[in-house]
């Protein structure tokens, strides 16, 4: 059985080769490491240098907008690196008021155009307040020009709505699930599982972010996918091994390794 992480942050809290060899034993194989601006993107791709099965992505996070210049040249050489698979991750993020809307639509739109040119999937991030979807609404004004272009993406952490989740879909949209649905209120989530094609399922653990049950409240690490694929192999009613494999599959087939 091999497990993809589809998307982690490294906070340089423990060394890579121990992040992977304890990921391994708990068969998760694969992982692409998640830039959030500038300086965390280069240490992706640091992270990712020495494993064969590990690739990274480049990108400014929408916390991070009101600090980006609007200027690419610093991304440059990061986006022709052969272990880039992604451009993100990227989006709006308007549960917090880290950066103002104008700022990360404007960044939004400058990585959506970049991942057209250089041929790479697009990684969104998509947070509204409670009971608003501003954010949903208007990343789907960019996406769905972005999609009729062929570009390809994930809403990754998604929980969103059944409508926006359906909206997304036909999009061509990848839904990313996190150790979130393990969370004892996250009814919405586990709702929306069975609603999502197997076929654009990716499992993810945003580490070191969002760890699930039991580790809950601790820093995540890659390893806790395990605890993830678990729950929704038990939601979907399937063996974790048939899981793994669907979505290990569509990992591959979403970044191109």
């Amino acid at each position: 059985m091999e497990l993809f992480d589809t998307h982690f942050h490294w906070d340089k809290k423990m060394e890579p080769t121990v992040i992977v060899s304890e990921a391994q034993l708990n068969n998760v194989n694969f992982g692409v490491c998640i830039g959030a601006d500038y300086s965390s993107s280069l240490l992706s791709k640091q992270f990712v240098e020495s494993f064969e099965n590990y690739w990274f992505a480049a990108g400014v996070h929408p916390h991070e907008s009101s600090h980006f210049n609007e200027g690419l040249s610093q991304f440059k050489e990061l986006f022709v690196n052969p272990k880039l698979v992604a451009v993100g991750e990227i989006g709006l993020d308007y549960f917090y008021d880290f950066s103002d809307k104008k700022s990360q639509l404007k960044t939004m739109e400058i990585f959506t155009e970049c991942a057209l040119k250089i041929n790479k999937p697009l990684i969104v991030h998509i947070r509204d307040k409670d009971n608003k979807f501003d954010a949903f609404e208007e990343s789907f004004q960019i996406l769905k020009d972005f999609a009729k272009d062929n570009g390809t993406f994930v809403v990754h952490c998604f929980t969103g709505s059944n409508k926006w989740l359906d909206t997304f879909l036909e999009l061509g949209a990848f839904i990313g699930i996190t150790g979130m649905v393990t969370f004892p209120k996250a009814e919405n989530i586990r709702k929306l599982i069975n609603c999502i094609p197997d076929e654009r399922l990716l499992l993810e653990t945003d580490s070191p972010y969002l760890a699930p049950k039991p580790f809950r409240g601790k820093t995540n690490y890659p390893k806790y996918l395990i605890e993830t694929a678990k729950k929704i192999s038990e939601i979907k009613s399937i063996d974790l091994e048939v899981l793994a494999d669907i979505t290990t599959k569509n990992a591959k087939n979403f970044y191109g390794v």
